[in-house]
């Protein structure tokens, strides 16, 4: 085999293009006791796959095949949705009880207008206190942002 040939699929062998029959081709010529001085460091490699073709595996591997116990397993799944539809029942019997006593006050209904004024004052006043906090708090950060002009002069 010429020496160049062998360079050639050397070189597509180690960027993974060479075909099979080449490949075939540079380990009989790895086998072959005469390689060529530059390509001996090749000569290990190219054996060892020819070695470890040709071993064989004595070791046996047990196939043991994993058994689901599935009645267990569907008597689980049967008390889950059981037990989701009880609580489904359960919980919609107290929103049904819950909006009898509901209905039965009619909460946020008054009798007389001057109960509804006073309730009305009573809401807007608290609602009157959070919306001061919070103007309080800008005017803080105004004032911080005024002293940082200030100081800094931008």
């Amino acid at each position: 085999m010429e020496l160049n040939k062998i360079e050639e699929i050397i070189e597509k062998y180690f960027q993974g293009e060479t075909t099979i029959a080449e490949e075939k081709q540079l380990k009989e010529y790895f086998s072959s006791p005469n390689v060529a001085q530059h390509l001996e460091q090749y000569k290990p490699m190219f054996g060892y796959f020819s070695l470890a073709k040709e071993q064989k595996s004595t070791y046996e591997i047990p196939l043991q095949t994993k058994k689901r116990n599935v009645a267990w397993l569907s008597i689980a799944a049967s008390a889950v949705i059981m037990l989701g539809i009880g609580a489904y029942y359960f919980a919609g019997e107290q929103n049904t009880t819950t909006n009898k006593v509901a209905s039965k006050t009619e909460l946020g209904t008054y009798d007389s207008p001057e109960e509804a004024l006073k309730a009305t004052q009573k809401a807007l006043a608290l609602l009157s206190n959070n919306v001061n906090v919070g103007i309080e708090s800008v005017q803080y950060i105004n004032e911080y942002e005024q002293s940082k002009n200030k100081i800094f002069k931008q």
